[in-house]
């Protein structure tokens, strides 16, 4: 009887930690892997950055199994939208936006800037100083809209990413690129960023730039969104978040 006891137990043990590893939620999660230093892809295939460290920790502190893959920015909303993903990290929250899926609360935030050749005669960020120029940003973002809304005097060129961009600015087919300041900031330390210097930073409309960067869940998943939301404010408050912070940046990126 004792050795079926212990047999019973053992059984129900195992049976416990098998339920445990199978209810175990599994998320598919997005990202554009061409936006250096917060998401990217490394010489053997692998993703690497900012957001895909913090998203390993996120996962490990919800508990639940995440597999990353890369895709392509534009077609982020529509492939989210389209139950390809559970998940898109990086994505700058707007109210347009939030019209189409559900958010986290931010998880870093980044003024806007605008980097120029080192030759260039511009002095300003503002449209009169960029007015007649070619100006440079990746399609389908927040840095678009803005070019376009508030520098009308410019002709606004899309590129489907911004590493596009910025080598069209090294290669001297563009008088100006805009995008987040920490993206210029880390391409000009760079050798391809030696070409060019940053002009300055913008102050964000918050009607357009919104409050920050979350992570983006398929519309009415408040449940995904609370856990996630959970998770980042755990990892503010357990230091998991300043060491994969200080891994890549000299200051906290989270913002104001």
């Amino acid at each position: 009887m004792r050795l079926f006891g212990r047999f019973v137990l053992a059984a129900s043990a195992a049976l416990l930690l098998a339920t445990g590893a199978a209810s175990a939620e599994k998320l598919r999660i997005g990202t554009e892997g061409a936006y250096p230093p917060f998401n990217y892809a490394n010489s053997d295939g692998t993703l690497g950055g900012f957001d895909i460290d913090l998203g390993k920790a996120l996962c490990a502190e919800m508990k639940a199994e995440c597999e990353f893959s890369v895709q392509d920015f534009d077609g982020s909303i529509p492939a989210l939208q389209a139950g390809k993903f559970d998940a898109i990290i990086n994505i700058t929250i707007t109210p347009e936006r939030a019209e189409k899926v559900e958010f986290t609360h931010k998880y870093y935030q980044t003024p806007p800037a605008i980097a120029v050749p080192k030759d260039s005669t511009v002095v300003g960020t503002s449209p009169d100083d960029l007015k007649g120029k070619v100006l440079g940003v990746q399609s389908a973002t927040i840095h678009q809209n803005f070019a376009e809304q508030k520098y009308a005097g410019s002709t606004v060129k899309a590129y489907p990413t911004g590493d596009d961009a910025r080598t069209d600015m090294a290669n001297g087919r563009l008088d100006a690129m805009m995008d987040g300041s920490i993206i210029l900031t880390e391409w000009l330390k760079k050798p391809d960023g030696a070409c060019c210097k940053l002009l300055g930073t913008l102050t964000a409309d918050p009607a357009i730039h919104g409050p920050g960067v979350g992570i983006a869940l398929q519309k009415g998943n408040k449940e995904l969104a609370d856990k996630f939301n959970a998770a980042i404010d755990a990892l503010r408050a357990n230091g998991k978040y300043k060491e994969i912070n200080d891994k890549y940046f000299s200051f906290d990126v989270y913002g104001g």
